[in-house]
C-alpha cells in the first residue's frame, strides 16, 4: 500500500497482485518466459502469468497461503531455486528495508522484474539501485482492496533489475 494510506498495512505487506498489472507486464515478456515467484502470497501472479502461456517453476513466500507454495524468506532464495527459470518475476513488499535488499539479492540470481511504486526511481534513496534497472514500464494506479470503488494513491510501476551495473533504463508510458 502506499506511503499516503491511512489504513493500517496488512501483514507481511500480503496485497494480491491485481490483474491489470500483470496485463501490462505481459507485453514485455518473451514468449513462454520460465519465471520463480519468491513473494508468492496466494500465487495470484503465478497463476496469470502461467494462464499467459508462461511457467512458473517454483513459488514461495514467508507465509505461503496455498499449499502448493513453499516457506522461504525470499533473501534465502538461492541459483538451486532458479535453475529452471529465465527470471524472477514478483511483487515485493515495499518497505525499504525489505525491498532494497531484495532488489540486490534477486538480481544476481536472474533478471528480475518487480512491482512496486513509481515514485521511488526519482527519490535519493534509489541512487544505488538504478545503475541495475533496465526498463521501467508505468502501470499506473491500481485497486489493490478487492472489492474497493477507489485505487491505491500511488502510481505503481514494474522495473526490471538486472546484475550488470551501469544500464541506462528504458522508459515506457502507460498505453491506453
Amino acid at each position: 500500500m502506499g506511503k499516503r494510506s491511512s489504513f493500517e498495512r496488512n501483514p507481511l505487506d500480503f496485497y494480491p497482485t491485481p490483474a491489470a498489472a500483470i496485463s501490462i507486464l505481459l507485453g514485455h515478456l518473451d514468449k513462454n518466459t520460465t519465471f520463480v515467484e519468491p513473494c508468492a502470497g496466494d500465487g495470484r501472479l503465478a497463476d496469470m502469468l502461467d494462464l499467459a502461456g508462461h511457467t512458473c517453476s517454483y513459488a514461495s513466500d514467508l507465509e505461503p497461503r496455498r499449499q502448493d507454495i513453499r516457506c522461504l524468506d525470499a533473501l534465502d532464495l538461492t541459483e538451486v531455486h532458479c535453475l529452471f527459470a529465465d527470471m524472477i518475476i514478483t511483487n515485493p513488499p515495499w518497505s525499504r528495508s525489505v525491498l532494497h535488499p531484495l532488489i540486490l539479492h534477486f538480481s544476481k540470481l536472474r533478471p528480475t522484474w518487480l512491482l512496486f511504486d513509481a515514485d521511488w526511481a526519482y527519490t535519493k534513496q534509489a541512487k544505488a539501485y538504478l545503475p541495475y534497472c533496465v526498463e521501467m514500464v508505468a502501470v499506473g494506479r491500481l485497486k489493490w482492496i478487492e472489492g474497493s470503488p477507489h485505487t491505491g494513491k500511488d502510481n505503481c510501476a514494474w522495473y526490471l533489475f538486472d546484475r550488470h551495473e551501469n544500464h541506462h533504463a528504458k522508459f515506457y508510458g502507460v498505453r491506453k
